[in-house]
C-alpha cells in the first residue's frame, strides 16, 4: 500500500504537468504534514519554490495547480493559504480505508532506495570484559536503527565488531599463567578475567618486566603460537558466550561477529594499497596519512614505527572487506560522538582510496545516572546483569502494584518487557545526540512519555477485546470504520501516517521519532478511550470503533518493536 504522501504527490504532478507539461524540476514538490490539523493534512510551499520557472505570482500558480488536480477519491478539499501555501485535506472515507488496509496490506516503500546491503556496526564489546552501561546505548540504538531499516526494506547486515585483538590479550595471557584462580573461573570465568587484568595493571606498576613479557607473550599469539593461541581462542569465546546471554536477554540479534582478530591478516595489503596510491607516507618511522587542510583534521597514523597496526588500521580494513564483499547501499557506524573525528578520518581515507559506499557515523551522546556519568577507570561502572536485574525487579513492583492477582510465573514475564522496555525507551524516546540522565522514577512512570505508559494502552485495547469476546463479539476485519468525531478522525490519520514516520526515522536514524509519533496516538487514544463507548454502543458502531481500537494496538504493537520494546498483552 503507497504512502499517503506518495499518493498525493502523483496527483500533484499530474497537475503540475496539465498546466505546465515541461516541468521537470521535482526537488521542489514537497509535501510536508500539516503543523495543525485546522490546516488540513499536508502542506507545501511548492508554489513559491517555483515561481520564477512559472513566472508567475505563488498565489496564482497555486490556484493552477488546485484547479488541475485530478478527480480522485483521496482529496476532500485544497486551499491556498497565506503567500502561496497549499493546504490538503484528504476525504474521511479515504483516512478510514486506508487504516482498515493496514491489517491486510503491506506498506510500499519502492520510492526508497533499497538497492544493495546496508552494514550496520554496533555495540562492539572488548574481550575479557563484562558489558556494562557504556555498552549499553550502541546496542540498543544500533539494534533499532537495524530494525527500523529492515522494515523500510532494506538487505541489513548487523555487525559486530569485536575488540579481540591487540595488547590486552598478552597481558592477560601472562596474568592468567601467574594469578589464575581456577576455582573462580569455574564459577564466573568473565569475572576472574576480568580480575587477572586487573591484578596485571597492580603489578605491572611494581614490576616494569612484566609489560615486556606481556609483548613477548601477544607476539607469540601473532605469530600463532599453538600454547597461546588456544587461551586467545578461550578467552574469545568465553567473553562471546557471555555476551550472547545479554543480547538474548536484550533481544539484540547480530548477523556477523567480525572482529579486529578477523580483519588483521588483511591488514598489511590494506597499508600496502595506501603506500602503492600515494596516501600513507612515512614520517618519523610511522606510516602516515596526511589531509588537506581545509579537512580540518590531523594525520591519520595507519601503522606504527615498531609495525604494529592501529584502530584506524582495523577499520581501513573493515571498510576494504565491505566494498569486496558486499554490493554495498551504506555503511553505518553506531558509537559514542567522542569518535566523530575519527571516523571523518577512516571516511576520507577510503573515499580517496577509491572504496566508494555511503558512509554514515551515527553518533549519541553521554549516559548518565541520576546525575553521575559512570566510568570504568572511576571504578563506579555498573554491569549490564546488574542493570537488567534491578530492572526486572522495578518492573515487578509495577506489576505488583497494578495487577496483584496474575500468577507469578506471568508477573515475571511481564516484569522483564517491563523494567527492560522502560530501560530501552529511556533512551529511545530522546534525540540520540542528547546526553541522557537516566532514572527509574521518571523510567517507570506512567504519567508521561515513557515505555509502560505505552505499554499500558496497548494492554488495555487488549482487555476491551477480551470483554468483547465474553459478550460474544469478535472484530469483524471486513467491516467499516466510520468516522464521526475529530477524535476518531486525528487517530486514523494517525496511524495512516505512521510509515512516514518510519521512514523519517530511517532517513535521519533516530528513533525517537517513532517513540514521539506512537506517544501522540496513545495520548490520542486516552482521550477517546474516556470519552466514546465501545461496548456498550450499538453493533456497526461498536465494530467500527473496535477496528480502530485494534489498529491502534497493532500501530502501537509495531512502533514499540521497532524500539526493541515488548508489548505484554496484559499489565
Amino acid at each position: 500500500m503507497e504512502l499517503l504522501r506518495i499518493r498525493l504527490e502523483k496527483l500533484l504532478k499530474e497537475a503540475v504537468k496539465t498546466i505546465k507539461p515541461d516541468f521537470e524540476d521535482w526537488n521542489r514538490l514537497v509535501l510536508q504534514p500539516a503543523t495543525d490539523e485546522k490546516f488540513g493534512d499536508y502542506q507545501t510551499n511548492f508554489a513559491m519554490t517555483a515561481s520564477k520557472i512559472f513566472r508567475q505570482p505563488p498565489k496564482m500558480i497555486a490556484e493552477s495547480v488546485i484547479s488541475a488536480i485530478p478527480a480522485n477519491d483521496i482529496l476532500e478539499k485544497a486551499e491556498v493559504a497565506g503567500p502561496g501555501f497549499i493546504n490538503f485535506f484528504m476525504k474521511n472515507s479515504f483516512v478510514a480505508e486506508t487504516v482498515r488496509k493496514t491489517f491486510t496490506e503491506k506498506w510500499d516503500f519502492s520510492h526508497i532506495n533499497t538497492d544493495g546491503t546496508v552494514v550496520i556496526d554496533y555495540s562492539s564489546p572488548n574481550i575479557a570484559k563484562p558489558m556494562h552501561v557504556g555498552h549499553l546505548r550502541t546496542t540498543i540504538i544500533g539494534d533499532s536503527i537495524k530494525r527500523i531499516m529492515n522494515f523500510i526494506g532494506y538487505n541489513v547486515v548487523a555487525d559486530n565488531h569485536l575488540g579481540d585483538w591487540g595488547t590486552q590479550f598478552g597481558k592477560l595471557i601472562v596474568a592468567y599463567n601467574r594469578w589464575l584462580d581456577k576455582e573462580n573461573f569455574e564459577k564466573d570465568p568473565i569475572a576472574e578475567l576480568e580480575r587477572l587484568y586487573i591484578k596485571f595493571g597492580d603489578e605491572a606498576g611494581k614490576d616494569t618486566d612484566l609489560d615486556e613479557l606481556a609483548r613477548t607473550e601477544l607476539k607469540k599469539v601473532q605469530d600463532g603460537d599453538e600454547k597461546n593461541m588456544a587461551l586467545w581462542k578461550k578467552f574469545v569465546e568465553i567473553t562471546l558466550a557471555e555476551c550472547k546471554k545479554i543480547y538474548d536477554y536484550l533481544g539484540v540479534n547480530f548477523d556477523t561477529y567480525y572482529g579486529e582478530s578477523f580483519y588483521h591478516p588483511l591488514m598489511p595489503k590494506v597499508i600496502n594499497e595506501l603506500v602503492e596510491k600515494g596516501l600513507a607516507v612515512e614520517s618519523e618511522g610511522a606510516l602516515v596519512v596526511f589531509f588537506d587542510e581545509k579537512e580540518n583534521l590531523h594525520p591519520c597514523i595507519v601503522r606504527k614505527k615498531d609495525g604494529a597496526f592501529l584502530y584506524a588500521t582495523s577499520d581501513l580494513a573493515t571498510i576494504k572487506y565491505k566494498y569486496e564483499n558486499y554490493k554495498m547501499n551504506k555503511a553505518l557506524y553506531v558509537t559514542d560522538d567522542r569518535q566523530a573525528v575519527h571516523f571523518k578520518q577512516i571516511f576520507n581515507i577510503a573515499e580517496r582510496a577509491g572504496w566508494k559506499m555511503e558512509f554514515v557515523h551515527i553518533p549519541f551522546g553521554v549516559l548518565s545516572f541520576n546525575g553521575e556519568i559512570l566510568k570504568t577507570r572511576a571504578g563506579n561502572t555498573i554491569k549490564l546483569a546488574d542493570l537488567f536485574k534491578e530492572a526486572e525487579s522495578k518492573g515487578l513492583s509495577v506489576v505488583e502494584e497494578k495487577n496483584p492477582e496474575l500468577p507469578e510465573d506471568e508477573k515475571k514475564k511481564i516484569a522483564k518487557a517491563v523494567g527492560i522496555g522502560a530501560l530501552k525507551y529511556s533512551d529511545l524516546s530522546q534525540n540520540r545526540t542528547s546526553n541522557i540522565d537516566f532514572s527509574w522514577e521518571k523510567a517507570l512512570s506512567f504519567d508521561g512519555n515513557t515505555a509502560p505508559y505505552l505499554q499500558y494502552s496497548y494492554a488495555r485495547v487488549q482487555s476491551i477485546k477480551r470483554k468483547a469476546a465474553e459478550k460474544g463479539v469478535t472484530i469483524d476485519f471486513n467491516s467499516e470504520i466510520r468516522i464521526e468525531s475529530g477524535i476518531e478522525r486525528s487517530i486514523a490519520a494517525s496511524i495512516a501516517k505512521f510509515p512516514e514516520c518510519v521512514e523519517k526515522a530511517a532517513e535521519l536514524y533516530k528513533p525517537n521519532f517513532i517513540a514521539d509519533h506512537i506517544f501522540d496516538l496513545v495520548q490520542k487514544f486516552g482521550t477517546f478511550y474516556n470519552s466514546t463507548p465501545i461496548l456498550k454502543a450499538e453493533p456497526e458502531k461498536m465494530q467500527s470503533r473496535l477496528l480502530l481500537a485494534e489498529a491502534v494496538a497493532r500501530t502501537i504493537k509495531t512502533g514499540l518493536d521497532l524500539l526493541g520494546i515488548e508489548a505484554p498483552e496484559k499489565m
